[in-house]
């Protein structure tokens, strides 16, 4: 499977998709009602096909409801259905069921078998109209699904899911294993001893976006002007994200291209959230590495993870002796037992690359001393 996106043009005809995104919210939050009330009346979730087959009856008398195509109202209860049944399943973990959302916030609808065609080169029609879209790259393979996205500044995407079963695989071997740790001061740090510092795009565009903040603030509500103000200061937040994602694709072939299987520490991002706040969002590790998962994969590379438990700060990389405790401010510390001088984020990086190795059985991890009072 493979997602493409593609860029609509901006067209006045754009307001007939748009009014369809807004049809699917109008149905989206009456299913949520629907779900809602069923479940006060009888203590349990919705069928999905009860309510498949409820909508559908509705739909036949609502001409505004009929500019969605039967597909796609069936996707929005079957995602609705999919969520309700994660929420009974994990309730004790923190995921909460789905809410309403504001018509005008709702981003997309997703088109399955029909109400698409593809007229060729760069122009498809969805429902009665004809649309183009810039056309960077071929489609390939048996297409799936297509999804219609509508951003905060009101641009339109198409997203579509190709099976293309006849893709060439990507084999380059280098035979390198390493570790990498991250941190705050340096984003990535290698069990070679390079070092990644992160461009911290949110932090360089910070004056620009809270100056955007205050222009748009302060304009009357309802207004075209405080519109206009609310679309320049997404566009600072839409810069940053695109700047970010950038670099970080570009980082993650650098990575995937130099080794074969990277080992990284299991990150608890919540609560690194909660300590840093907006320096861990800037980051964004779990963003960086849901691409370098992609491009691992893609490539036929190996992502590890360890557990976030082992102490790969606190352990010696040379001798295997673990410091009782070690503070965060303290970036560099000698072995007691062998005298080895280590830098925190080295060591770290050190042991998370042998720690890794020895979970794929490409090597042992070193035993690990207890500590000894000195």
């Amino acid at each position: 499977m493979k997602t493409l996106k593609f860029k609509l043009y901006e067209h006045k005809r754009s307001k007939h998709l748009k009014r369809m995104i807004n049809a699917a919210g109008v149905i989206y939050n009456h299913c949520i009602a629907l779900h809602k009330r069923y479940y006060r009346i009888w203590g349990k979730h919705l069928n999905c096909a009860k309510l498949q087959s409820h909508i559908a009856k509705l739909r036949k008398r609502n001409s505004f409801w009929q500019l969605v195509g039967s597909q796609a109202v069936q996707d929005i209860c079957q995602r609705i259905d999919k969520a309700y049944q994660l929420f009974f399943k994990h309730n004790k973990k923190g995921v909460r069921p789905p809410e309403f959302k504001k018509v005008k916030k709702y981003k997309s609808l997703t088109l399955k078998q029909a109400g698409y065609k593809f007229l060729g080169r760069n122009r498809v029609k969805i429902g009665k109209r004809v649309y183009q879209f810039w056309k960077s790259r071929e489609i390939e393979g048996k297409i799936k699904t297509i999804t219609i996205k509508r951003t905060a500044l009101g641009e339109m995407f198409m997203v579509i899911v190709v099976d293309n079963e006849l893709e060439p695989e990507i084999k380059s071997t280098t035979g390198k294993i390493a570790g990498f740790d991250f941190g705050l001061k340096v984003f990535l740090t290698c069990s070679d001893g390079t070092k990644i510092d992160s461009p911290e795009f949110l932090k360089q565009s910070l004056n620009a976006i809270k100056k955007a903040s205050r222009y748009h603030s302060k304009k009357l509500k309802g207004s075209h002007n405080r519109e206009r103000a609310r679309k320049n200061l997404v566009r600072k937040h839409e810069d940053v994200c695109n700047k970010r994602r950038d670099w970080f694709w570009k980082l993650a072939h650098t990575l995937t291209d130099k080794f074969d299987v990277l080992c990284f520490e299991t990150l608890n991002l919540k609560g690194m959230q909660r300590l840093w706040g907006r320096k861990i969002s800037d980051l964004a590790f779990g963003e960086f590495l849901q691409i370098l998962e992609w491009v691992a994969q893609k490539k036929n590379k190996q992502v590890v993870y360890i557990n976030q438990w082992y102490p790969s700060s606190k352990t010696c990389s040379v001798c295997g002796h673990i410091l009782e405790s070690l503070d965060l401010a303290i970036r560099q510390w000698r072995c007691p037992s062998c005298n080895s001088f280590h830098g925190r984020d080295e060591n770290a990086a050190k042991n998370i690359q042998m720690v890794g190795a020895s979970t794929i059985g490409l090597g042992d991890v070193r035993l690990a001393m207890p500590a000894i009072a000195v």
